[in-house]
């Protein structure tokens, strides 16, 4: 099911213009890998959407790969926009995955089978070079984010019943925190902050980018920057 509200609509309390965009040689394959392999001191900024009162209930365990596509003309992160019918996060904009299978020995072949399965995407273009720290959606899921550089000359065959759209944003715009808005969502429990990157659509409007996807993205920055 959507979200009770629209995402879109909520008030941006600001854009981050405090810090800079990831240099150019810090976005590139080579520093990518080393970085995710032997990290610095670092912190993420954002591992939990739960509401105070869901703490406590079991997770369900899930992997996602963030896939750094290696184009000509530099990374792309590729990005799945989730069919409107599904039971789980619909219509929203998230890095291919799924929930963990006891026959999975590891997230890692949870997140790469999930991703052939939605995406089409064969395991063996796929670079595994670290991962990220586990995150907690509102939805009740433990993520683990797995990051793959992913070689070029792969095709595509998204699963119909999953996926509307299969699409890359280059990852120069959402390592550049001038386009990470940070967006307040109020109810009657309280209010939640979360951040957002919309990317312009060919043609207009935006594929609005938020949540957890962009909370991972996010952390993604602070490690690259670190």
């Amino acid at each position: 099911m959507r979200p009770a509200f629209d995402p879109e609509a909520l008030p941006v309390l600001d854009t981050d213009t405090r810090h800079p965009a990831i240099a150019a040689s810090r976005l590139q394959p080579g520093f990518i890998r080393q970085r995710l392999q032997l990290p610095p001191p670092w912190q993420p900024e954002l591992v939990d959407d739960s509401r105070a009162n869901d703490r406590g209930r079991a997770l369900r365990d899930a992997a996602v790969l963030m896939p750094l596509v290696e184009r000509e003309h530099g990374l792309t992160v590729l990005l799945t926009e989730r069919n409107a019918n599904l039971s789980a996060h619909a219509g929203q904009i998230s890095f291919p995955g799924g929930s963990f299978d006891v026959t999975d020995p590891d997230r890692i072949t949870t997140a790469l089978r999930e991703t052939e399965e939605e995406v089409g995407l064969p395991r063996n273009f796929v670079e595994v070079v670290g991962t990220l720290p586990d995150y907690i959606t509102g939805t009740g899921f433990l993520v683990s984010p797995v990051v793959g550089l992913v070689r070029d000359g792969f095709t595509l065959r998204p699963n119909a019943g999953e996926v509307a759209d299969v699409f890359e944003v280059p990852l120069s715009f959402l390592m550049d925190p001038a386009h990470h808005q940070r967006r307040l969502l109020r109810w009657v429990d309280g209010e939640r902050m979360f951040y957002a990157m919309p990317f312009p659509r060919e043609g207009g409007g935006h594929r609005f980018i938020w949540g957890a996807t962009a909370a991972m993205l996010r952390n993604l920055y602070h490690l690259l920057a670190a």
